[in-house]
This record gives C-alpha cells, sequence and structure tokens, in this order.
C-alpha cells in the first residue's frame, strides 16, 4: 500500500465567525491510501482551538509511514485497532487515515460503505445549513444566498443574539438550530431557550465551557429546549459521561478519531437513549462524503462544510437543500481532484 499526503489552504466563501474566533482560509490535512488500481482518501482539518495543526499531524503520520504501507488488514476497524499505538493521542491524524481506509475498502469489494454496513438510507434526515457570526444584514445575506433549506444553524455568541434570531425569523420558516460554542452561561441559555423556543428552534448546542458540569446540570433541569453536547463530547468515553447532562451528543470524526470510534460513540449514544448528530468542520467534500455514510444512522446532521468553501478539492456526496445525495463512486464515494 503506498501513502500520499496533502496539505492544503483552502479558501472561504466568507469569512466564517464563531465564539472561538474568525478565519478566511483553513488548513486541511489530506491523505491517499493506494492498494493496485483502488485509492482511497481521508481528510481531517486543523483546528487552533483543539491545539491542532497540519503540520503536526503529517508529521505524525510521516513517523508511521513504514508502519502504515505495510501493516496488513481487512477492515478498517482492524487498520484502526493496530494504528493507535504508533499514533499515540492524535486523533486527528487517526480521523484522515481512517476515512481513507473505509474508502479505499469499499472501492476494493465494489460497494459504498454504508451498504457494506447494511445500513438503510430510504429515510434519511436533512442537514443544516450554517450561518457564521457577523452584522445581522450580513447573516441575513448569507441565508439568502441558500434559500430554500428546511434547517439553518445559527452560530451565536454576542451581545445581540436574541435580536439575530427574530431577524432571521423573518425571512424564513426553516427550523433553526443555535450552536453557542460555550459562549453562554448557565443562566444566559436558560433564559435565552424561552425566548428561542418562540422563534421556532429545535435545540441549542453546547452553551456552556465542556468543563461546566454543575451548569449543565442546571440546564437540563430548567431550559425550555434540548441541549447537544459538542465541546463535552469529543472522544468515545465523553458519551457516558454526556448522559444525564445533555439530551444527544453531535460526534465530530476529526475529533474522535474517524468513522470507526464514531459509529462506536453513535451507537452507544442510542443504547443510552441519546439524541444522535454528526457535525462537520469547514472540511472539503473528502469529510464530508465520509460522514454521509453514517447518516442513516442520525437524529441529526451537519454536513454542509464543503458549502462554506469557495473553492473544493474533490467530488462525492452531495446537498441539495439539506437532502443527501449520494455519489456512483464505491467506498466513501471520492474523487480528488487536488488544489
Amino acid at each position: 500500500m503506498q501513502l500520499t499526503t496533502h496539505l492544503i489552504s483552502l479558501p472561504l466563501r466568507h469569512t466564517f465567525t464563531i465564539a472561538h474566533g474568525s478565519e478566511d482560509e483553513v488548513e486541511t490535512f489530506i491523505l491517499e491510501l493506494a492498494d493496485g488500481d483502488h485509492r482511497g482518501y481521508g481528510e481531517s482539518q486543523a483546528i487552533e482551538y483543539y491545539g491542532i495543526t497540519s503540520e503536526q499531524m503529517l508529521a505524525d503520520v510521516e513517523s508511521a509511514r513504514e508502519y502504515i504501507e505495510t501493516c496488513e488488514w481487512d477492515e478498517p476497524t482492524e487498520f484502526w485497532d493496530l494504528l493507535r499505538p504508533h499514533l499515540g493521542d492524535n486523533m486527528f491524524a487517526m480521523c484522515a487515515l481512517d476515512q481513507a481506509a473505509h474508502d479505499l475498502w469499499g472501492k476494493k469489494l465494489g460497494k459504498p460503505v454504508h451498504e457494506l454496513w447494511g445500513l438503510d438510507t430510504s429515510n434519511m434526515v436533512p442537514s443544516d445549513y450554517t450561518i457564521g457570526i457577523d452584522s445581522i444584514d450580513k447573516m441575513v445575506a448569507k441565508m439568502k444566498e441558500f434559500p430554500g433549506w428546511p434547517i439553518y444553524k445559527i452560530k451565536l455568541g454576542t451581545d445581540e443574539d436574541i435580536e439575530i434570531v427574530r431577524a432571521l425569523r423573518q425571512h424564513t420558516d426553516a427550523v433553526f438550530r443555535i450552536d453557542a460554542n460555550t459562549a453562554w452561561t448557565a443562566a444566559q441559555t436558560i433564559e435565552n431557550s424561552h425566548a428561542l423556543a418562540e422563534l421556532g428552534v429545535e435545540f441549542l448546542e453546547q452553551p456552556l465551557p465542556a468543563e461546566d458540569w454543575d451548569g449543565m446540570a442546571e440546564v437540563m433541569r430548567e431550559s425550555a429546549l434540548p441541549v447537544i453536547a459538542d465541546e463535552s463530547c469529543v472522544i468515545e468515553r465523553d458519551v457516558d459521561h454526556c448522559h444525564g447532562f445533555f439530551h444527544g451528543v453531535n460526534v465530530k470524526l476529526t475529533k474522535c478519531g474517524g468513522m470507526t470510534p464514531g459509529r462506536r460513540m453513535i451507537l452507544r449514544a442510542k443504547e443510552l437513549g441519546l439524541k444522535t448528530m454528526i457535525g462537520c468542520m469547514t472540511e472539503s467534500t473528502v469529510g464530508i462524503s465520509a460522514i454521509a455514510q453514517l447518516v442513516p444512522m442520525l437524529d441529526y446532521v451537519d454536513m454542509d462544510g464543503a458549502l462554506l468553501l469557495a473553492k473544493d478539492v474533490a467530488t462525492g456526496a452531495r446537498l441539495d437543500k439539506g437532502v443527501l445525495s449520494y455519489p456512483e463512486e464505491n467506498g466513501t464515494g471520492v474523487t480528488f481532484h487536488g488544489p
């Protein structure tokens, strides 16, 4: 097997602002696993908030290159278990390798990954489209760029959060989801939840800092809206910790180590009675196509990352007004075009 790596800067359609900061382009790490005539692709995005850089992912993968190219495996889950001791705690690098392994696995067997898993794709939930923090007028304009979506995810964490949602509500009857990215207190969350419930909001995502478990207990008792964990649910063991503090969990493949642990997290959440969601970064269609394989398992999905880019580097899974279309290609369905 041959490993090829790419460090790519992806320009964004607009400056993307959340409570953690703003960016006009994002660095992404894409790798290719080639075995004969078949090529599998995976992606992981550098996230400053978690102290991860593309250069670190590249260095860690290169340190394990010989093992990656020579180890023998039949299924991606086996590959993931074999790689874990060689890549330590870099779940971001593990994610890119795991996605590539799944893509390669499906292409070699001549089937999409979701079909190999036996998932039913007949009744899948739609994706939201994300509106980053900006002036109210610009947020309205961003929403109008993608009209007709059934769900919009609105990033908040400003001094005018309720005013923003009221203004957006004047332009659409779509469902709203709110992501405060840890910017609120428990008291703010509870107060805001009542006003937002009247404005057609479905749930709140990670309103409090990840370590504020006492605050989340208060929010669970008094919030008018369900609350979904994101920053509080990073890796597999976090799912159990979130039980009793959140109504559901948002699994990010990049943070948890890929499709292998992500699928286990979704199954564990279901066992605990938690709602299940997968979210994305502002990644290319490489990463989005990996998420697409898990959509039949989910209650909610946020997989609009490639639509937030000014230029993509791949084709694969596509969204049209929130509705997912799978590509004809097998595996995760990725065709990589390069930067």
